[in-house]
């Protein structure tokens, strides 16, 4: 099936409904500022973290090039929001959501001065995917949240930027999951980035006015 009749068929199909999994109830969740400042402090630079990456290694450095080419006007907002902010990122190297997103968001830190981006990984992580689910009710990679001067919560950012996040969760249950993959990796293939840059800088521009979004 081609990417443009995939598109045109999830968007045309009612969504099923969403039953959950039996699983093991989820890890007690640290809440307070010092568990993310101790996560914090035992991530892994951005540069020393592509450096490492072994699965998907071509797709992660292609996507780090093709980030060079992120929205001027979206960096000149980061940079207008001000302030200091931590870029709290829950990450694998196998993760086709998280090669597809995560480079770009380090190339927005690297151009913004006062944002600084460090990644751990989903054992370390594990409490932080618990807390911030996906619509579905998952615990997903990649979860990235965006933290205050004094590490206090104040956004995230959960596997997919919206738009496709939506378009995938409401997909006819007859389409396979190669099918979805496809159309998946078609839809990050074309946006390069644009749409997970415009919707982190959003959460980055209420923090800085002093509400919380995550999505």
């Amino acid at each position: 099936m081609s990417p443009s009749i995939l598109l045109a068929t999830l968007l045309s199909v009612a969504p099923p409904s969403i039953s959950q999994g039996v699983c093991a109830p989820p890890p007690p969740v640290p809440t307070d500022p010092d568990a993310y400042r101790e996560l914090w402090a035992a991530g892994t630079s951005w540069d020393a973290f592509i450096a490492e990456a072994e699965s998907r290694r071509e797709l992660w450095l292609e996507n780090w090039a093709a980030s060079e080419g992120i929205d001027a006007a979206m960096v000149e907002r980061a940079r207008a929001a001000g302030g200091t902010w931590y870029i709290l990122a829950v990450a694998i190297d196998a993760c086709s959501d998280s090669v597809s997103t995560i480079p770009f968001l380090a190339r927005l830190a690297a151009q913004v001065e006062g944002l600084d981006l460090r990644i751990v990984d989903s054992d370390a992580g594990a409490w932080i995917m618990e807390e911030h689910q996906t619509p579905d009710g998952r615990a997903a990679t990649p979860t990235v949240v965006l933290l205050g001067p004094e590490f206090e919560k104040h956004g995230c950012f959960i596997e997919r930027p919206t738009p496709l996040q939506t378009r995938i969760i409401e997909n006819p249950d007859e389409l396979s999951q190669r099918e979805i993959y496809d159309f998946k990796m078609g839809w990050y293939e074309e946006d390069r980035g644009a749409s997970t840059v415009a919707e982190f800088v959003e959460i980055l521009e209420a923090a800085a006015a002093g509400s919380t979004r995550c999505g």
